[in-house]
């Protein structure tokens, strides 16, 4: 049976003046006991033993317990607190040892230090409670916090440590210091929760923690919305970040799963993983992030399966010898390039669709830095869909490029390989090579482009075979100073222009076509035709000869030509040289 103790400040039949007179009188009897508070403000420090519960007798917010520099309620047993507010300074406000406690409708004021300490062995339970300044801490023990509201922590609202286990459901943190939720070598579930407001990342695992988070909306953190570091673990699930530096990020081994979240307006970078860390992303969309939407550098790993990039400045970043996988997913309208291997990294790109950006794919760095492109569309780039530079390495595979100044084009001492792929309505070139580049090239068809089908300039080599380049206004290829490659079984059609212009160090093997070819003793004649400047590519200042470029160089050179007026004939033939 409970035994029931009535608490008043000013005394009564039956009632104790301050709530330590009850709980020694419950103390001395034993047993369960319940102990009613009558509206006032106490000074005392508690210390509750057994199966207690504390209720302000008129409802919450009615009863204040409080004394400076001392515990207010020291609990171990069965307790429980309902509707009381609990004032502390300079100490931990309310500490459990051992057993239960439980906090319901009540308030927690810690103007310094802990709020609520759950010591190991512990079980602790907040539910409609609301905590101010101080944090909550979990050192070992069990937790389930819901519907509560944590305000203006001085550093992290809510601490999960030590092989600590809790679940936070349905409750809101605001204006925390440092984090809203930190776990470290502990368990930390979050669902249906409000965040906003914290100093770094609003939610953080460390330490080989396992963090999950489902269903939460995340908004203007200075730091990362959900960050992921030391070998920590964990999942995110349908959750929301608007407004973080870094909407969710993976660092030194972390390997989270991230699913159906949506990263919005982060200042620098939506996805950002680094420093041997993985993770795998599947179904996100990243908008409108100021610097770049995925960021994979410094040796991590991601893989993004799905989903969408839309809005902003860069799209895929893989810099500084890191990794990444990306399959299926949109990228539209940016300011810049969509997709970006730089620095020795490499990268895998597979039924990507890339629309309105100002490019497509760059890659620039040594000979470690390596791009695969399959069943992929470029569509709208402004300037080319496909650049490489340095020494890095390419191979595209099913890939289209419509629209914009440049399909595929390499400089520098790059390699590009190019498989059943096509370039359609261009307005400068289907593929170009230029400086020591090499471009390969097997079943590339080139249709309708302003300029040319395909260029060399500069001392590039081309290897182009079983092509075909149809209805190019100048040339359907072209070759300038001391390039030099091999065009195999390829086809020229169309009505306009000429088939091939060459300098005398490319090979044509079994060429059809019904254009003229130009040798390299021929000098085409006619007007000067428009300037075609090409972003990230060659500069063309005549249709088909005479070509200087400008690719990665401030200062350019450009050399007039003149069109060919002379009607062309067929061409079928063995090892002839243009």
């Amino acid at each position: 049976m409970v035994a029931r103790y009535v608490v008043s400040p000013r005394g009564g039949r039956r009632a104790h003046r301050d709530i330590g007179a009850a709980l020694r009188a419950a103390g001395a009897r034993g047993g369960p006991a319940l102990i009613e508070i009558a509206p006032g403000r106490y000074e005392e420090a508690l210390t509750v033993r057994g199966d207690v519960r504390l209720v302000a007798a008129r409802g919450p917010g009615t009863v204040e317990v409080g004394l400076p520099r001392s515990t207010v309620l020291d609990a171990s047993g069965a307790v429980l607190v309902h509707g009381l507010t609990l004032v502390g300074r300079e100490a931990d406000v309310v500490a459990c040892h051992a057993g239960t406690l439980t906090l319901e409708h009540s308030c927690v004021r810690a103007h310094s230090g802990v709020a609520v300490h759950a010591r190991p062995h512990s079980t602790v339970t907040l539910r409609d409670t609301v905590v101010t300044h101080g944090r909550m801490l979990f050192s070992g023990g069990t937790g389930l916090i819901e519907r509560c509201r944590f305000t203006d922590a001085a550093d992290n609202a809510i601490a999960v440590l030590e092989g600590a286990r809790v679940a936070v459901r349905g409750s809101r943190i605001e204006g925390s210091r440092i984090h809203g939720l930190r776990v470290s070598d502990a368990h930390a579930e979050v669902v249906g929760c409000e965040l906003t407001g914290t100093g770094q990342a609003a939610l953080t695992a460390d330490a080989r923690a396992r963090l999950v988070v489902a269903d939460c909306v995340i908004t203007d953190v200075h730091g990362e919305g959900i960050m992921f570091t030391e070998q920590s673990r964990g999942s995110v699930d349908g959750t929301r970040v608007t407004g973080a530096r870094h909407g969710i990020g993976a660092a030194s081994g972390a390997d989270p799963v991230v699913r159906g979240c949506v990263l919005a307006d982060c200042h620098d970078t939506g996805i950002n993983v680094q420093t041997d860390a993985r993770g795998r992303f599947e179904d996100c969309r990243v908008l409108g992030s100021g610097n770049v939407a995925v960021f994979s550098t410094r040796g991590g790993a991601p893989e993004v399966f799905g989903g969408r990039v839309s809005g902003g400045n860069v799209g895929i970043a893989v810099t500084e010898g890191a990794r990444g996988r990306f399959t299926g997913v949109v990228v539209e309208d940016l300011t810049n390039t969509a997709l970006r291997v730089f620095d020795d990294s490499g990268a895998s790109f597979a039924r990507v669709r890339v629309e309105r950006c100002q490019s497509g794919l760059e890659t620039r760095g040594d000979g470690g830095t390596t791009a695969e492109v399959a069943d992929t569309v470029f569509r709208d780039c402004e300037m080319a869909a496909v650049a490489i530079g340095g020494r890095s390495r390419v191979t595209l595979r099913n890939v289209t490029a419509e629209g914009g100044v440049l399909g595929f084009g390499v400089s520098d001492e790059a390699q590009l390989r190019v498989t059943d792929s096509r370039v359609t309505a261009v307005s400068g070139a289907g593929a170009g090579a230029l400086g020591s580049g090499r471009l390969i090239a097997r079943n590339l068809a080139v249709d309708g482009s302003g300029a040319l089908g395909i260029y060399g300039t500069g001392s590039a080599y081309l290897d182009v075979a079983r092509s075909e380049f149809t209805d190019c206004a100048n040339a359907g290829a072209s070759f300038d100073e001391e390039a030099g490659g091999q065009l195999v079984d390829c086809a020229v059609n169309g009505a306009r222009g000429v088939a091939v212009v060459g300098n005398g160090r490319v090979e044509t093997v079994r060429l059809r076509t019904s254009l003229r070819v130009l040798r390299h003793a021929e000098k085409p004649a006619g007007p000067p035709q428009q300037i075609i400047n090409i972003f990230n590519g060659p500069v063309f200042h005549g249709p088909v000869r005479d070509i200087q470029v400008a690719w990665g160089n401030e200062h350019v050179t450009q050399h007039q030509g003149r069109a060919e007026d002379d009607r062309s004939t067929e061409t079928e033939g063995d090892g002839s040289r243009s």
